[in-house]
């Protein structure tokens, strides 16, 4: 064999060719421009964001773009432009709006449709683009503006960085087009995974970003952009052209907020919708000991300054612990390190053995967070006078989002939970839900230069708030429809959203180191139509995420409330059709658009290994491998369905992604049209809840019912009348706590007219005048009743629940009954 060697002129690479990237004449990608156009009033958004495809080819073309949005933002428009012709988007059910989408692309005409996977990963379809072609698609959103310590934050992320899949692949065609596969933890792994180009691509995508500023009739003192040069004329804000969208564009606006109440009543409307706003009042809590545990993820994702800033938080975090503290520190990846046995005391020593350990943490291996999160639960078991809180230092890049919300929600809703997402593409949707879930606080650093302002509100979190036991009186609101109270911390205004009836003026009490707090605020009308939006958003979210955590039943609701209110979310989707035929049939050729690699992400030293992190996530256009067989759990038939979120199967109804392997016939077993069935997940019945967790109207977290209902709550009806019998005498916290977990257990049953009438009774345990003795016996004797109760035989028919399953702190372990399938699949 001869080897010649070729003079370096004759071998020159393609200029605009990256890996795996698809060359024509005219260009490679379909996605030209992204023009973002923000209009910031006060301490609210109103965002239109333009995106341009073009097709090179000389076939007709759909383009599918993944892309993301702020999390809290509400989409309440959609438009498709082309060829001078100008289709509005409708809002309607996931599945219809999937199936007319179809319809149109093998009828010849152009559509469009925009479907939320995430509340921060969106995807948009494009189909039936004529060679040569333009076409945009216009979202119009509003979204609110955190604000703290005097300055409000205007965060737009600009690419979805990549995520670690957990789970092992299942059998079938992929639900989405993606580089990642459908795994039984993660079912549309492949909706949220486009690919990445390699760092150094030429610029594939012309980018525009404009943000005009209006602090409302406040002294705007400064603006400020951590992460991009900016150009500022007369209040409007301008990106530098050139810039890549690999990092999320964050602009910070110093200003005081003030403590104000909008009535916005729009015409022809009922009801009107309400923006409270409580600057924290100049007062002091007294400080609680507590027990925490440090969660730091430390897996591949989490290279380079990610981890000196994660290192850097979590000794923070440890440097702030007094003697009267106890806390434990856990770092993970695939595994969880402990860098002590359980709680230690927080004394000098211990504290510089943690922040050593922390000193010597690398990064490597995939994020398994569902795991340290169960051993934070199982360490922080509840103690009198003890504050039990959780903080999360990691990116959150992770696809199982659901299922940990699922597996460890109910649990987390019992203590504080805090999270620190480090990344200048975090997944801030996730870890907003995650903190939520504790009533703490979700901290997002972008760059090193941000983490010492980070902390000190972390460090502010982990203590007292200032006001807790939140309510509102004196305007008539709607019943369920007031978002979470929470409690008021320092330097953070709270933020009430929800819808009213009637009322001028709203009362805000609470409690302040036990004592009574008020706060009377006036309304002012406005005329502000985001004001609506915004709040349908966070309702939506509360609801969806309720879903999550097994209440099913919510389906119907959630659709409803999206389409009457027009908002956006996981179970709707807008669509655009075109009248006009304008193709002979279905789109000829199908590209995914590839992403840009997160800025400060540090590619792999070496080549990855099937199933890590970058081997799901850092190459372009990688083949997919064919599906692979495996035998069905012990225990389980064939033929059982995986909880699956229904939504997830991408493509026309009925038929294979073009390119993905399918079953006989193109098409999925009958568990639904390219969907396969699946092992059923456990259905978990969620832990207590935090006391004042809920809003008004706002239920508990609950599952669909086992076979034998009462059997499966038995072990810890058991716990809990254990600890009732042990204690001294009669405390009112303590059995009002016992009160909202045992909601949280008759809500999982479906219902069970003894144990909530209980629940509700202790849950006023706190309230004057209270027989706090009688109290105490009445639930130890319907415990008593209720745990002797004996579970029926076991036949075929009804097995019996197994009593040994139960994990820590109420987390089972992953076997349990069959769960429900849900609905979101509608094709």
């Amino acid at each position: 064999m001869k080897i010649t060697s070729l003079e370096p002129a004759r071998c020159l690479p393609v200029p605009d060719a990256g890996f795996g990237a698809l060359v024509t004449g005219r260009g490679n990608l379909p996605l030209e421009s992204v023009d973002v156009a923000a209009d910031i009033s006060g301490l609210v958004a109103g965002v239109e964001v333009t995106q341009g495809f073009r097709n090179p080819y000389d076939v007709t073309l759909e383009a599918t773009y993944v892309f993301p949005l702020p999390d809290r933002a509400a989409v309440t428009g959609f438009r498709m432009e082309a060829d001078d012709r100008v289709v509005e988007g409708v809002l309607k059910e996931r599945g219809q709006a999937r199936a007319d989408y179809d319809r149109a692309l093998s009828e010849g005409r152009r559509a469009a449709i925009a479907e939320e996977d995430r509340p921060d990963v969106f995807t948009i379809r494009v189909g039936n683009i004529l060679p040569g072609e333009r076409v945009s698609v216009r979202l119009t959103m509003s979204q609110p503006l955190p604000y703290e310590d005097g300055a409000a934050t205007f965060r737009f992320p600009l690419v979805v960085a990549p995520r670690y899949v957990p789970g092992r692949p299942v059998d079938g065609p992929s639900a989405g087009a993606g580089t990642a596969p459908d795994t039984d933890a993660v079912p549309d792994a492949s909706r949220i995974s486009p690919p990445v180009l390699l760092p150094g691509f030429p610029d594939p995508v012309r980018l525009s970003l404009t943000a005009r500023v209006d602090a409302a009739g406040l002294a705007l003192r400064e603006l400020a952009s951590s992460l991009h040069v900016v150009e500022e004329d007369g209040g409007t804000v301008r990106l530098r052209p050139g810039e890549r969208l690999d990092r999320d564009f964050i602009l910070r606006m110093a200003f005081e907020a003030s403590t104000s109440l909008q009535l916005d009543r729009r015409d022809g409307d009922s009801a009107g919708t309400f923006a409270l706003t409580v600057v924290p009042p100049p007062v002091e809590a007294a400080r609680t000991p507590r027990d925490l545990v440090l969660l730091l993820d430390r897996s591949g994702s989490m290279g380079g300054w990610k981890m000196v800033a994660a290192r850097r938080a979590a000794a923070r975090i440890v440097d702030t612990l007094t003697a009267r503290d106890r806390f434990a520190v856990l770092a993970f990846d695939s595994v969880v390190e402990e860098a002590f046995e359980g709680l230690v005391e927080a004394s000098d020593r211990n504290r510089y053995r943690a922040v050593e350990h922390l000193a010597r943490v690398d990064a490597r291996g995939g994020t398994e967070l569902l795991d340290p999160l169960r051993r934070a639960v199982a360490l922080l078991s509840p103690e009198e006078g003890r504050e039990r809180v959780v903080v999360l230092v990691t990116d959150g890049q992770v696809g199982n989002e659901d299922q940990i919300l699922e597996q460890a929600g109910g649990a987390l809703s019992a203590m504080r939970v805090h999270a620190v997402g480090i990344d200048r593409a975090v997944n801030a949707g996730f870890l907003g839900r995650l903190a939520g879930l504790g009533a703490g606080r979700c901290e997002l650093v972008e760059s090193e230069d941000r983490l010492d302002a980070a902390m000190e509100q972390i460090h502010r979190r982990i203590g007292a708030p200032l006001v807790t036991d939140l309510s509102l009186k004196g305007l008539d609101v709607e019943p369920g429809t007031v978002t979470h109270l929470g409690s008021i911390f320092p330097g953070v205004p709270l933020r009430v959203y929800g819808r009213h009836r009637d009322g001028s003026s709203v009362t805000l009490g609470g409690l302040v180191g036990g004592a009574p707090w008020e706060e009377r605020v006036t309304g002012t009308p406005v005329d502000n139509p985001a004001l609506r939006a915004v709040w349908a958003r966070a309702h939506l979210r509360e609801l969806e995420d309720r879903y999550a955590m097994g209440e099913h039943d919510l389906e119907e609701r959630i659709v409803r409330t999206s389409l009457e209110y027009g908002v956006l979310c996981r179970f709707t989707a807008y669509v655009a059709v075109d009248s006009r035929q304008v193709a002979e049939g279905g789109p000829e050729h199908r590209v995914i658009q590839p992403v840009e690699p997160p800025s400060g992400w540090e590619p792999p030293s070496a080549p990855p290994v099937s199933g890590t992190f970058f081997a799901q996530a850092a190459m372009t256009a990688a083949a997919r491998p064919a599906p692979r067989m495996r035998l069905p759990e012990p225990g389980l038939a064939a033929g059982d369905d995986l909880d699956l979120p229904d939504f997830l199967d991408a493509g026309p109804a009925g038929a294979p992604v073009p390119g993905r392997p399918t079953g006989p016939g193109g098409q999925g077993p009958a568990g639904g049209p390219g969907f396969p069935e699946q092992p059923a997940r456990p259905v978990v019945p969620p832990a207590a809840p935090k006391r004042g967790f809920a809003a008004p109207g706002f239920a508990r977290p609950s599952a669909p019912p086992p076979v034998n209902r009462l059997d499966a709550i038995r072990p810890q009806l058991v716990a809990e009348l254990e600890r009732l019998r042990a204690l001294p005498a009669p405390d009112p916290l303590y059995l009002a706590d016992l009160g909202s977990r045992l909601a949280a257990l008759a809500a999982y049953l479906g219902g069970h007219e003894e144990l909530a009438t209980l629940a509700r009774e202790l849950e006023a345990a706190e309230r004057p005048g209270t027989d706090l003795r009688a109290l105490h016996d009445r639930a130890v004797r319907l415990l008593t009743t209720l745990t002797r109760h004996t579970p029926p035989p076991t036949t075929p028919s009804a097995p019996a629940a197994p009593q040994d399953q139960e994990g820590p702190a109420g987390l089972p372990d992953q076997e349990g009954p069959p769960a429900r399938r849900p609905f979101w699949k509608r094709t």
